[in-house]
């Protein structure tokens, strides 16, 4: 397999795992707004603290056991430790902070509830692996190294009263007794108020302090310019063990990027649109020449026919996925099922008669709408056909299907603001005006027109001058309001893009993680809702940072039959009916 195949092939192994993981957690910790976004876990759209080193195994090195032993884990800290009360008790200091989270980590993990017994060993089977590839890894080569380590390693079997890990216990035998009378007033405390999280946590802050006394006396005498050092020393060290509280984490497809934005924090988080006197909502096929779009038409159709995508086939399966069955009427005249009584004269006539009754009749009905909403920006000019291939033959095989489709974009009317900037300018520059630039929603097919009837539309996805910038919280915004309009039960949104949102003026004007904020704000009020099931697909890109239920493709090639199977997978996981 080559690398390109591979790296897709790695993304979706991961959201796999850990839609497993998610699944595993929400049950155990009994909060159903758990869920992993960017290899993070997430409550109610907000990402969690990283709680301890163990809980973060990864796909290189790591069994799927460690996974279940890591979700485990986080179960049980969501379940039985008060956040505010250890916000409020955990200290600043880097390695004061390590050894405080790892044992209140610790602490829950001591208190499986009886009868989970495969809980507790995942949760034995992830600490020892952890600790495993710790030691392998030569960080016990180092004094400093090994004295956190045994520091772990003593605290967890203490507080659960499971022993050490056998192949570590030689090692670190001699550092254990040198610590354990400076430790041991601590170490019996934790054991002893495991089940009171502020009395435990009086016994970890002082075995925390000891530990970085400790270290802290360890550290060589340098020169008067290494004064700065031993602190950074033990900085890193602490976070070999742990890690970077703030640490994301690399993939084989590269992650959206986010980050706060102060100013939509300011103000509230209320977004600010500055003008929009020069938004437009246009149909797309408007915009070309009916001759230069029957030329795009005839380059689409001609890709198309090279891929070899066995639509029938495809529209059965995405019938399958999103039909319901319903009452179609009733075939009578059978030997089983709900009693005929038009039939008992016969059963008179005829004692021997069986064919007495009668059964439902179920057909499945795709009481649904799809809507795909595309990033116009300036980046996907070469993407876009691709883009315009995938979309096509979705649409032809929803309509097959039954399915409801239209086929929407976003782009901006003029780069870097435009006439609603050059407004700003003439007003003096107010701070912070919010969105800067003037927004264009393209409809190339809307939920009422037939694919046949919507091809030459369609094709105007192909011309380049179309794309801009993207304002993707508005746009996700507009086509869910389309899509509520609808009498259908189910309302379906697929947002392809391959990148953040993205306006120079409204960033420069505002800062630069405005528009991307807004956008996590616009999904997850979506997603509360209920209305309409938003689903972020990734041209090359991981989009979890802003989507919950998310999709990487590798559209450097036009897109083959393997493609469609990731999507249709991606609706089949998160789709409830």
């Amino acid at each position: 397999m080559s690398v390109q195949a591979a790296q897709p092939a790695q993304v979706r192994l991961q959201h796999q795992v850990e839609e497993l993981c998610a699944a595993s957690i929400r049950a155990l910790s009994g909060q159903p707004d758990v869920h992993f976004r960017g290899r993070r876990l997430h409550r109610a759209g907000l990402a969690l603290p990283l709680f301890a080193p163990h809980l973060h195994p990864t796909l290189e090195g790591d069994d799927f056991a460690s996974f279940r032993g890591a979700a485990d884990g986080l179960a049980l800290r969501l379940r039985l430790s008060d956040p505010e009360l250890h916000r409020q008790l955990c200290p600043a200091a880097p390695v004061e902070r390590l050894l405080f989270e790892l044992l209140e980590q610790v602490r829950v993990e001591s208190q499986v509830p009886t009868g989970l017994g495969g809980v507790a060993a995942n949760l034995r089977h992830r600490f020892e692996q952890w600790s495993l590839a710790f030691h392998r890894s030569g960080l016990t080569d180092s004094m400093r190294g090994i004295l956190l380590f045994t520091v772990a390693q003593i605290c967890r079997a203490r507080v659960t009263g499971e022993p050490v890990l056998h192949e570590t216990e030689d090692l670190m035998e001699a550092t254990r007794a040198g610590i354990a009378p400076l430790l041991g007033h601590a170490l019996a405390g934790l054991r002893r108020h495991r089940h009171d999280q502020a009395a435990y946590a009086g016994h970890a802050l002082d075995l925390a302090q000891r530990v970085a006394d400790l270290l802290r006396s360890a550290e060589p005498e340098g020169t008067d310019d290494d004064k700065d050092k031993p602190t950074e020393e033990m900085e890193r060290a602490a976070f070999s063990l742990m890690m970077d509280f703030d640490a994301t984490v690399e993939d084989g497809i590269a992650a959206a990027v986010s980050g706060r934005s102060r100013v939509l924090e300011g103000q509230g988080d209320v977004y600010r649109v500055f003008t929009t006197a020069y938004d437009r909502e246009v149909a797309a096929a408007s915009l070309v020449r009916p001759a230069l779009l029957r030329e795009y038409r005839e380059q689409l159709d001609r890709r198309i026919a090279g891929q070899g995508v066995n639509t029938a086939r495809l529209a059965r399966e995405l019938k399958r996925l999103l039909a319901r069955p319903v009452q179609d009427g009733w075939d009578s005249g059978q030997e089983e099922g709900r009693l005929d009584g038009r039939r008992i004269a016969q059963l008179i006539a005829s004692p021997t008669e069986r064919r007495l009754f009668r059964t439902e009749r179920l057909q499945p009905e795709a009481d649904c709408v799809l809507g795909f909403l595309i990033d116009c920006s300036g980046s996907m000019k070469q993407h876009i056909e691709s883009v315009a291939m995938l979309v096509d033959i979705l649409t032809k095989a929803l309509e097959q299907a039954g399915v409801s489709t239209e086929i929407l974009g976003f782009s901006t009317g003029a780069w870097q603001g435009g006439r609603a900037q050059r407004d700003w300018l003439r007003l003096g520059k107010p701070k912070h005006p919010g969105r800067l630039n003037e927004v264009s929603h393209m409809v190339f097919k809307n939920a009422d027109t037939t694919w046949r009837r919507a091809r030459p539309d369609i094709a105007a996805l192909l011309k380049p001058d179309l794309f801009r910038e993207g304002i993707d919280g508005e746009a996700v915004t507009w086509a869910c309001s389309r899509l509520k309009q609808r009498t259908e039960a189910r309302r379906i949104l697929l947002v392809i893009s391959d990148g953040c949102p993205m306006d120079g003026a409204t960033q420069l004007a505002n800062d630069a993680h405005y528009l991307d904020n807004h956008l996590k704000q616009v999904v997850s009020q979506q997603a509360q809702s209920g209305e309409v099931a938003v689903f972020g697909v990734g041209v090359g890109l991981d989009l979890s940072p802003f989507y919950p239920h998310n999709l990487a493709l590798d559209l450097s090639s036009p897109p083959g039959n393997g493609v469609f199977r990731e999507l249709l997978g991606m609706l089949a996981r998160h789709l409830r009916f």
